[in-house]
């Protein structure tokens, strides 16, 4: 009697990310489950879920929840060994309403998004340039927060100053008051609150300027580094380093990821995106799943003015008016890997300055007559 050859098995992996461990779920092709496993998140950890997986079936594709987080060591670990990788969002809320929250749960769901192809993203390489981008703006961005707070700090110790220390420091501005409270020497003969609120201010100070000198150091070794990577970038009119540089970021060290003009727009959100309705034809602002590269696009769009009122009117003009235009800009960049320049094209739908407006909504006729 003949037997029908076993089919061969093609494993879905789903992986739910945490600090110290990752619970991992496999699928068939046919959405079976089949195993589950709990590895620690090291290297040797990564190696046992590769090898679990293998002795399923044939590896098909291994989908991982927070690739930019927690699940970034595992995502490159595999990617270097050739196996395929898709990013998975967290799982919706209505599903973990109707079927409870847990580990094995979100890799099972994971592995479920990858198998019926919802998930599709490619995660970043975070391998290049790119990379030492993101880590450099968000060393530069906590500078800048606490200096900020330092300052604040200064404002509100010379408001509450005795009389003597608060009219001397009141008028000027916070460099000058950086500068007289740095070198200030705090008399422990006087009254004691005062040389309390000198040392204060001493310290606060001298806080601001080391803060000072960290921003100035980030900014120098970030506007040489986005120059080097997208210098075509930078080169157009509008666009400076930190633009240029969330831009950058939201594209990733493989810019190749976005297939096409249209998801860079959409994930940028400057995609017009259709909103009609019954008698009504409009379009409407995509909603960016990355507010820093909506923002991003929003100031380059908007031209330095001599006031802030005029500045304030012109985005606000500039939302408005995003929805009726659909004439495509290609805006293109060049990025550099760690083995050479390549040149990589990075689009978008962006507000071309002479496009014209499209079509206001037209209110449809109503076919009742008579």
């Amino acid at each position: 009697m003949h037997t029908m050859p076993d089919a061969e098995v093609f494993v879905t992996v789903g992986v739910d990310t945490h600090k110290d461990v990752h619970v991992a779920v496999a699928l068939d092709q046919l959405g079976r489950l089949l195993d589950a496993i709990e590895i620690p998140s090291t290297s040797a950890g990564y190696a046992e879920l590769l090898a679990w997986a293998s002795e399923l079936g044939t590896l098909d594709r291994i989908g991982i929840e927070g690739t930019g987080s927690h699940g970034a060591g595992l995502c490159r670990w595999l990617t270097a060994r050739g196996v395929v990788v898709v990013e998975v969002d967290r799982p919706d809320r209505r599903l973990r309403r109707n079927q409870g929250k847990s580990d094995t749960i979100d890799a099972e769901s994971a592995a479920r998004k990858v198998l019926s192809g919802e998930a599709t993203a490619i995660p970043k390489s975070q391998d290049g340039n790119v990379e030492r981008i993101r880590i450099l703006r968000l060393t530069r961005r906590s500078a800048v927060v606490a200096q900020g707070q330092a300052s604040n700090q200064i404002h509100a110790l010379i408001a509450t100053a005795p009389d003597e220390l608060r009219e001397q420091l009141r008028d000027l501005t916070i460099r000058k008051r950086v500068a007289v409270a740095a070198k200030s020497r705090p008399d422990r003969q006087s009254d004691p609150i005062l040389a309390t609120t000198k040392l204060a201010l001493k310290k606060l100070a001298r806080r601001f300027l080391e803060l000072d000198a960290e921003i100035k150091d980030l900014s120098r070794q970030l506007d040489q580094l986005v120059e080097t990577t997208a210098p075509r970038l930078v080169a157009r009119r509008g666009i400076g380093t930190h633009t240029a540089a969330t831009l950058l970021i939201t594209a990733g060290d493989n810019p190749q990821r976005l297939r096409s003009e249209a998801s860079f727009a959409a994930l940028t959100g400057t995609s017009p995106l259709e909103a009609s309705s019954g008698r009504e034809d409009q379009v409407v602002p995509h909603s960016s799943p990355s507010r820093s590269a909506q923002t991003a696009w929003r100031s380059r769009q908007s031209p330095r003015t001599s006031t802030t009122s005029e500045r304030r009117g012109i985005v606000r003009r500039a939302v408005r008016d995003f929805g009726r235009t659909r004439s495509p800009h290609l805006f293109s960049c060049q990025t550099t890997d760690n083995r050479g320049r390549v040149p990589v094209s990075v689009t978008s739908l962006h507000r071309s300055p002479h496009a014209s407006p499209a079509r206001r909504p037209v209110r449809a006729k109503s076919r009742i007559t008579g």
